[in-house]
């Protein structure tokens, strides 16, 4: 008996339109800065603290992190800035 040889079919391949234009829009779209998420902004700009004087010296879970990092935050007025 002869084997059957499984045949490939050919799609045809279409292509998109696109002009210069819609793909210039589209890379300046890309450069610009987004806002800040959520309504909040903080700035840590020129801060000298290290994490340690931050969150302390022992281990931590990831909320009592969170809540530190707020403390600090708002005892620093950082928020919205």
């Amino acid at each position: 008996m002869a084997k059957k040889r499984a045949v490939k079919r050919k799609t045809k391949k279409t292509k998109r339109k696109t002009t210069k234009a819609k793909r210039k829009t589209t890379k300046a779209k890309r450069k610009t800065k987004k806002k800040a998420f959520g309504g909040y902004s903080i700035s840590f700009k020129n801060r000298d603290e290290s994490l340690e004087q931050v969150f302390g010296k022992g281990n931590l879970a990831p909320s009592e992190m969170t809540k530190k990092l707020w403390k600090f935050i708002k005892s620093k007025r950082l928020a919205n800035k």
